[in-house]
């Protein structure tokens, strides 16, 4: 009796089902990632950011994850993009937590104010802290990853010391920010990126926090002239994923999903469209009519202790959704120390 049959049929059968499930894997289902978000099609991040990670998501799938674009509000209002990932108008979804405050309380940790001075490192080191709490806190959707810009003032009248903002009407970049304003005497105007230029220009506000180049992008700068040259915030955005979405992909497209999904992504995207943000100081500096407001290191201590209960402001939040608030807090203080990020 030949007992060696059953063996090599056994080893035949395995073959074909391993070359069946590769073959299966080579052609996946084709499917559209719609990706919505607010941003003018050029604007630098579109750039430096979503369309490298499109071209990769569709190199590593082999053609099988097509994107589509929705920029400028195409798909809704800015505000509104974690909901439209949530309910599957997207299938991603570009966020700033910051435009609906107090929703995620934990995630603005990254907003405080002069906590973080380099977008690419900072971002990696956000990313990489919020993960624990991303589950929970954005637990209708998919959080891909998340990443800063660094910002500061920019006005119609030069500002150096903080006591000036009081009786003014600023557009502030986050809910963090608002606080911060708030606790500086200024009132808050409630604008989107993409409606700012007309809030200033209208005298509906007198100054908005921003980065750098979109200064020059949203065309800000005809609206303001001023530009204070300190690292006074940044603001957190993710870049979610409808579930449904998701786990209707075959299982090596989840594989490229998970890996374009991870800190080495924040890192790179924190650091490509921060350092281009950060570039813009020295093209408005060349700008005919606009002034680059410097600050002394003392001026900057009194913006500093100003600033301060903030952080208490933010603990408290922490505290109340079940965080010890001063022990994350100097979590993420450290994870920005050591990827030599902190401001």
């Amino acid at each position: 009796m030949n007992t060696r049959i059953p063996s090599v049929a056994r080893a035949v059968a395995g073959a074909v089902f391993l070359l069946g499930a590769l073959g299966a894997q080579a052609q996946d289902k084709p499917v559209e990632l719609k990706f919505a978000h607010w941003l003018p099609a050029m604007h630098p991040l579109a750039k430096t950011g979503f369309e490298p990670w499109a071209q990769s998501v569709e190199a590593a799938s082999k053609g099988s994850i097509k994107i589509a674009f929705f920029p400028a509000q195409q798909l809704g209002k800015a505000a509104d993009h974690y909901d439209m990932a949530r309910d599957g108008i997207a299938d991603v979804a570009w966020i700033n937590p910051g435009y609906q405050a107090g929703r995620f309380p934990m995630i603005a940790a990254g907003e405080l104010p002069f906590l973080i001075a380099k977008p690419g490192p900072g971002s990696a080191a956000l990313d990489h802290w919020y993960r624990s709490y991303a589950a929970k806190e954005m637990s209708d959707v998919k959080v891909c990853f998340v990443h800063v810009h660094v910002g500061t003032i920019h006005s119609k009248t030069p500002i150096t010391d903080p006591a000036q903002l009081k009786g003014m009407k600023i557009r502030s970049a986050n809910g963090t920010v608002a606080q911060t304003m708030t606790l500086l005497g200024a009132t808050n105007v409630q604008v989107s990126a993409p409606e700012s230029r007309d809030a200033l220009e209208k005298g509906v506000a007198d100054a908005i926090t921003f980065p750098w180049n979109s200064i020059v992008s949203f065309g800000i700068d005809k609206a303001v002239k001023y530009h204070t040259d300190m690292r006074l915030y940044a603001s957190d955005f993710a870049w979610v994923m409808n579930k449904d979405w998701y786990n209707k992909l075959a299982a090596g497209q989840k594989k490229v999903m998970d890996d374009h999904c991870n800190n080495d992504w924040a890192a790179k995207v924190g650091a490509a469209w921060g350092d281009d943000e950060d570039a813009g100081q020295q093209k408005l500096e060349k700008m005919a009519g606009h002034t680059i407001v410097k600050i002394t290191p003392a001026q900057l201590d009194g913006w500093k202790k100003a600033t301060e209960p903030v952080y208490t402001q933010w603990t408290v939040g922490a505290d109340k959704v079940g965080v010890n608030g001063k022990q994350a807090l100097d979590e993420l203080q450290r994870e920005l120390a050591t990827r030599k990020a902190a401001n």
